[in-house]
C-alpha cells in the first residue's frame, strides 16, 4: 500500500528531527533557538513537500531552510544571542564525552562567525563533504574549503580547546 504525502512527511520528519535540531543548535548554540529555527523550517517544507521531494534529496532541502532559516532571524528582528558556557540538561548528547569538552567547543564555535560556524558545523559536526556543505549555504565548495581553513586556524588558537588552560 502507497502512503499519502502528509504521512509519508510525518515520517520524514519524525526520522530527521533530532538531526535537524542538531544542526540548528550547532548554528545557534540555543536549543530553544535551534527548536524554533528547526520547526519553522519543518513546516516550509511542509508547504512546498511535493517540490521538496522532486529535488530527490530532501534532508539537503531541509538542512537549507535551516541554514536560512538560522540567519533571516536575525536579518528580520536583531534578536541578540544570548549564548550560555554550558549545554542545556535536556539536549541528548554522547554520554562518552566530557561535559566540559562540550562546553568548551561551544564556547569556540560561539567565537567563530556566523559563516564559518555554519560551515564546521555542516562540515564537521554533521560530516557532509564540502560538495554538500557549499550546496547547503549556496557558495562555492572553495568558499566552504577557506572558511573551513580559516575557522580551524581559529579554533586551534582557542584557549577553551587547549588542554591545561580551561579553568
Amino acid at each position: 500500500m502507497e502512503q499519502g504525502p502528509d504521512e509519508e512527511f510525518r515520517e520524514f520528519v519524525h526520522g530527521r528531527w533530532t538531526a535537524m535540531v542538531r544542526l540548528a543548535y550547532g548554528l545557534t548554540g540555543d536549543l530553544g533557538h535551534a527548536e524554533d529555527v528547526v520547526q519553522t523550517a519543518f513546516a516550509k517544507a511542509y508547504a512546498a513537500w511535493p517540490k521538496v521531494i522532486r529535488t530527490g534529496n530532501p534532508d539537503a532541502y531541509v538542512r537549507r531552510i535551516v541554514v536560512n532559516e538560522n540567519r533571516n532571524r536575525f536579518r528580520k528582528q536583531q534578536v541578540p544571542e544570548r549564548l550560555t558556557d554550558t549545554m542545556p540538561e535536556s539536549v541528548a548528547l554522547d554520554a562518552n564525552h566530557d561535559l566540559d569538552d562540550r562546553s568548551a567547543l561551544m564556547a569556540a564555535l560561539r567565537a567563530l562567525g556566523p559563516r564559518q560556524r555554519a560551515v564546521v558545523v555542516l562540515r564537521y559536526w554533521l560530516d557532509l563533504t564540502p560538495a554538500e556543505t557549499a550546496a547547503t549555504l549556496n557558495c562555492s565548495v572553495g568558499t566552504v574549503k577557506s572558511q573551513a581553513s580559516r575557522a580551524l586556524a581559529t579554533l586551534r588558537e582557542s584557549t577553551e580547546l587547549v588542554d591545561g588552560d580551561r579553568r
